[in-house]
């Protein structure tokens, strides 16, 4: 961990941070999700640095260490994109990994979407490729009080969380992403009440852990993650027929909480999914959950390092 540098660009008109490790001629780019951070690619980014490989790992605009813009409420997937290559011109990085979890998923598709010649693969966890609009989200499918639509509403999740510290929110959120089930509030509850205060921590996530992410989301907040992902999820990236044609892996936890979203685990095992990524390898971790690269970190490493030797 020591090992890993920390730096700031100008990106955009904002203060960006990457946090960096490795020397080799190829470059892998880590892109976070929710409740996540740079810090969630510790393991991962050790372990390609060792390979031989260039890890960088980016937080998000308005995510922990980067500067959160003027008016987060107008943010978009868009501009995660445009930040990425921003980032990659600024080292003169010109093809890459790309490797995201969880909503980072939808950012480095939509890269290797418009601009395939900079990727060499794409990596996701928890999260395979889907299609972005108001028609391919099931609003219709999913009970009232599901959190992604709690969270869309605004003031809604801002009053939930309002009622506890940050290192409470993030404890809780990790909690529940770490279940099987869909995290859904009854009519009379809110998202956090879902939480029992004595439920511990699992097994593999520390107090030091969640103190590192407390620490980096006390300093930007929850605005800018509750715009993006939630707020701007139904967005259209303008493509009329996306299909990534990059070599890539969709790592999955049996017991990932998404895998129970409607319509998915068959999206998965029917093959569905290689309409849009023909060259796409799915590999299942039976007792992984959504949170795969923090709970079994070797086995994640061993498959990102084995796909990025295959297709470097």
């Amino acid at each position: 961990m020591d090992q890993i540098q920390h730096k700031y660009l100008d990106i955009r008109g904002l203060k960006l941070h990457v946090a960096e490790i490795g020397k080799g001629p190829l470059v892998v780019v880590f892109l976070h999700g929710f409740p996540e951070i740079w810090y969630s690619w510790r393991y991962q980014m050790m372990a390609v640095a060792n390979a031989g490989f260039r890890a960088i790992a980016p937080d998000f605009r308005g995510y922990g260490l980067s500067q959160t813009p003027p008016e987060p409420e107008n943010a978009s997937f868009i501009d995660l994109v445009h930040d990425l290559l921003a980032i990659l011109d600024s080292f003169a990085i010109t093809k890459v990994f790309l490797i995201g979890k969880d909503f980072g998923a939808r950012p480095a598709y939509q890269f290797a979407l418009l601009h395939p010649e900079r990727v060499l693969g794409v990596i996701t966890l928890g999260v395979p490729f889907m299609v972005s609009g108001p028609h391919a989200f099931p609003r219709n499918l999913l009970p009232e009080g599901f959190y992604m639509l709690r969270w869309q509403e605004p003031g809604r999740a801002e009053a939930d969380f309002g009622r506890f510290n940050i290192k409470t929110v993030v404890r809780n959120i990790y909690i529940l992403f770490s279940g099987s089930e869909l995290p859904v509030a009854g009519k009379d509850e809110e998202i956090m009440d879902l939480v029992d205060p004595s439920t511990p921590l699992p097994s593999w996530f520390t107090d030091e852990d969640l103190t590192a992410y407390a620490t980096l989301y006390e300093k930007s907040g929850f605005r800018l993650p509750l715009q993006v992902p939630y707020r701007s999820w139904l967005e259209e990236l303008g493509i009329t027929d996306p299909k990534a044609q990059v070599p890539a892996l969709l790592v999955m936890g049996g017991k990932d909480y998404v895998l129970n979203f409607p319509g998915m685990e068959d999206y998965l095992k029917s093959g569905k999914v290689k309409d849009y990524v023909p060259d796409l390898e799915i590999i299942f971790l039976p007792e992984g959950t959504h949170f795969v690269q923090e709970q079994f970190p070797d086995q994640v490493n061993q498959l990102i390092i084995a796909f990025l030797n295959k297709h470097g």
